[in-house]
């Protein structure tokens, strides 16, 4: 990957400094080709995407504070690229995603939303699989995909924030589907929504489009935690860091489990269970767990 200015950020974003870049790719552990192929020389600003792995930890920032960072195709690109190259990295325990700036992520480009407008359903069909291609990368990547939410997460950037597996908010965070308002609809976050929270409760979040404090999101089960703005920085980086000394084999097969059972009946969930608590018993996490625990008696 390319280093730029010798600070360990990576920035991820067009691919008009290509035959550049390739020359100077180091080798990294984990890096992958689509990757590389993305990493834009230049001003860290001019990257919709900065990528950075440390203490076990992959930091994906949306990088368009001056849009509050709204969804675009060279975002959500590089959203991708770097789900992919954490995916490929066996120092990542946790992917960690925020944005730069006072917002998480506002939704659409407006310049997006007028190519909407204007575009058939081939090519709006196109766009909205590119999306759903990073929700399923975040679902099954092999580790949590934890979002960092201060400020405003609205439409698609509540979209993005809900495909994650878990989401920690700050005290003044917004939250919401306000698609509706301008008859439009959360189409494919819909999918996962209602995994999160009740029928009715998605149900009325989509139909009636309004914006909900973060303590209103806690309460109906899409926030996991909500931290004081004061402390917002400080509380996410213990908690991702205490996710991160966890089993990585444990995570993963808890987390490959838990979804896979999504549609099952219960005799066919209480097998799949069966079957990963074998696989779970061989791996070299649990055999070291287990050592440690009867050495204490």
């Amino acid at each position: 990957m390319v280093r730029l200015t010798n600070s360990p950020v990576y920035a991820v974003g067009s691919e008009s400094d290509l035959i550049a870049a390739e020359r100077t790719v180091d080798n990294d552990t984990g890096a992958s080709e689509a990757l590389r192929k993305r990493i834009m020389i230049g001003s860290m600003a001019e990257n919709p995407i900065l990528y950075s792995v440390a203490e076990g930890i992959a930091r994906v920032t949306l990088n368009r504070p001056d849009k509050r960072n709204a969804l675009n195709a060279e975002l959500v690109a590089g959203l991708a690229d770097a789900l992919e190259a954490s995916q490929r990295d066996p120092a990542v325990k946790v992917v960690l995603i925020a944005g730069a700036g006072k917002d998480f992520c506002s939704g659409a480009d407006l310049a997006n939303l007028q190519k909407v407008a204007n575009n058939g359903v081939i090519d709006n069909m196109s766009d909205a699989r590119a999306m759903a291609d990073v929700f399923l990368a975040m679902r099954r990547h092999r580790c949590p995909v934890v979002a960092a939410v201060r400020g405003r997460a609205l439409a698609g950037g509540c979209g993005l924030a809900t495909a994650c597996d878990l989401i920690l908010a700050s005290g003044s965070a917004q939250f919401g589907y306000p698609e509706v308002n301008i008859g439009f609809v959360p189409a494919m976050v819909m999918a996962i929504l209602r995994r999160n929270v009740s029928e009715k409760q998605a149900f009325e979040m989509v139909a009636m489009g309004d914006v909900m404090p973060a303590s209103q999101a806690y309460f109906a089960g899409l926030v996991n935690q909500v931290f004081s703005d004061e402390d917002f920085d400080k509380n996410v980086e213990e908690y991702v860091a205490k996710l991160a000394k966890k089993s990585g084999d444990a995570l993963y097969l808890s987390k490959s489990l838990l979804y896979h059972m999504d549609g099952m009946g219960f005799d066919a969930a209480l097998e799949s269970g069966v079957h990963m608590n074998a696989i779970a018993r061989q791996t070299d996490d649990c055999k070291r767990g287990i050592a440690k625990f009867l050495k204490k008696d």
